[in-house]
């Protein structure tokens, strides 16, 4: 197996969601099908993921349990890695967006990161790893 395929995060409305992950985060669309009663199966992927990359599967909660964990799927900790090239650029593009972080970049020996928020509250590191591999 040699890859992790896709990750499904719990949303409360698809369309809300595509345009958070693809306007504000600058992930791409890269399915988005109609399954029938209202249900889709739409998945985006940081760009220059291509198609073997990993993936959101955006999952509109169907009843009260999955919606309850829309925001909370992990408990509170940060749950998503977002790996960048250029943290500077990506950061102010970013932040330019909407997108809220929850502290100042911070430059660790392992990279430069900053937590910030999805639009549900997930939280997420913005992490460009040492020796900017992404």
């Amino acid at each position: 197996m040699p890859a992790l395929a896709l990750v499904t995060l719990v949303v409360r409305d698809y369309d809300e969601a595509v345009d958070f992950y693809t306007r504000a985060l600058g992930f791409e669309l890269a399915e988005d099908t109609d399954r029938g009663d209202g249900a889709r199966w739409v998945v985006v992927r940081p760009r220059g993921a291509g198609a073997h990359g990993t993936g959101l599967l955006l999952a509109r909660a169907k009843d009260e349990a999955q919606a309850s964990a829309v925001g909370a799927q992990t408990g509170g900790r940060v749950g998503f890695f977002l790996h960048t090239d250029d943290f500077a650029r990506d950061h102010a593009r970013m932040t330019a967006a909407g997108v809220r972080f929850l502290e100042e970049p911070r430059h660790e020996p392992y990279g430069s990161v900053a937590v910030f928020e999805d639009l549900y509250g997930n939280r997420w590191d913005l992490l460009q790893p040492s020796g900017g591999a992404a």
